[in-house]
């Protein structure tokens, strides 16, 4: 009989959807080569391809990205609205019937879909920006091993073949694991989209920010899951003037997934590696890592190691977070990439100096005026509506 991954995928009170971390991450994009390109900088190597569809699978350590080309799908009818986007994510589950049929009776909106013969049916409801969040009960490593599997026995297995002489499980730069991903969201939404993952999956806020920068400024609650490996940060903009979350919605054309932040264990290999490939990363300067010791005194981190990486610190020495950020890859998706030294937080002491250095970036562009009166208004004229922003759940009736 087979057995889930790990106890915490069990469905019980705190954890009523049997969660258990990301499944994978399905992406859409107008060129789907230039995608590619930039998953395999990242270290990411195609190691399957749909029985039926012009789907690939993308690996690196725990880590699968869908990469959909397939004409007329889903995925590329989001691609034509959204540009090079996350259309999908997926959530492993205990029991995905049972955790399909307990989101609609809280009011998730189901997506309905058809699926060829000899393919999973995968439950699936409406998330963030009408992307999709499926329910995934057959995983890798869930089920006996067999050689030339290519998730055990799993959703991979069914709907997957591999391709010739690929490497089915590949290192990659390093990355081993979803850290998290985060919603960007129309100024008032927050609380809305924060309250459909705590009343479908029990999520609870673990963070929450109030950032001002010079002429904006971000609010954000970060989610997480009961299971603890699903982390999601909800963002909307911190006041009237448009900034760097509108600046997204204006360019997605709605509310969305901004970025996905993959955890190694080894950040300054990983830097070395990504680098090395061609990945670029965002720069800090040369005043913060003069700044760190005072900031975290006893960190015991090699300083000049990490600012010939730029690679940034947070939290207390013996509890510390290092991060780093891609640029923009393809329209507004970007990466983060981070280490995990026993600090749970999203590197909040980092947030406001990289929120002002983007801030910058945007009046160089001339996409942020550089007073506030020149500021645009960040939510839509009332009655306007929200482009990629209908209600996170149905009406509850009278």
């Amino acid at each position: 009989m087979s057995q889930p991954l790990s106890a915490q995928a069990d469905a019980h009170p705190g954890n009523p959807m049997g969660t258990d971390g990301f499944e994978f991450i399905e992406y859409a994009a107008p060129d789907p080569k230039a995608m590619g390109a930039v998953f395999e900088r990242m270290g990411f190597k195609a190691i399957a391809r749909h029985r039926h569809k012009n789907v690939l699978l993308y690996r690196q350590g725990d880590i699968n990205f869908i990469l959909n080309a397939e004409p007329d799908s889903f995925a590329q009818r989001f691609a034509r609205q959204h540009g090079p986007s996350v259309c999908a994510i997926a959530f492993r589950v205990h029991d995905a019937k049972a955790a399909y049929e307990r989101a609609i009776a809280l009011g998730a909106w189901g997506y309905a879909h058809t699926s060829a013969p000899g393919e999973l049916n995968i439950p699936a409801i409406k998330g963030i920006g009408d992307s999709i969040i499926y329910f995934i009960d057959k995983w890798r490593g869930k089920n006996g091993a067999a050689p030339g599997d290519i998730g055990n026995i799993g959703f991979y297995d069914v709907d997957f073949e591999p391709l010739p002489g690929a490497e089915l499980n590949p290192a990659g730069h390093g990355l081993t694991y979803i850290d998290h991903l985060t919603h960007n969201v129309h100024r008032g939404r927050m609380a809305e989209w924060a309250g459909f993952y705590e009343r479908l999956f029990n999520f609870r806020e673990v963070r929450y920010f109030d950032i001002e920068g010079q002429a904006t400024g971000v609010k954000s609650k970060a989610m997480t899951s009961p299971c603890g490996k699903i982390r999601i940060p909800i963002n909307e903009e911190g006041n009237e003037k448009a900034g760097q979350i509108q600046e997204y919605l204006d360019l997605y054309q709605g509310e969305g997934i901004q970025h996905i932040a993959l955890g190694s264990d080894d950040l300054p290999a990983t830097v070395d590696a990504l680098q090395l490939a061609g990945m670029k990363l965002l720069t800090t300067g040369q005043t913060y890592y003069e700044l760190l010791d005072a900031r975290i005194p006893g960190h015991g981190e090699d300083v000049p190691a990490l600012q010939a990486r730029s690679i940034l610190v947070d939290g207390a020495p013996g509890d510390l977070l290092l991060q780093i950020f891609s640029e923009n890859q393809l329209g507004p998706i970007f990466f983060e990439f981070i280490q995990r030294k026993g600090n749970q937080g999203f590197g909040e002491g980092n947030f406001k100096a990289l929120f002002e250095s983007i801030e910058l970036d945007q009046m160089r562009r001339g996409v942020l005026a550089p007073t506030l009166a020149a500021s645009r208004a960040a939510r839509p004229p009332e009655g306007a509506g929200f482009a990629g922003g209908g209600p996170a759940l149905r009406p509850e009736k009278a």
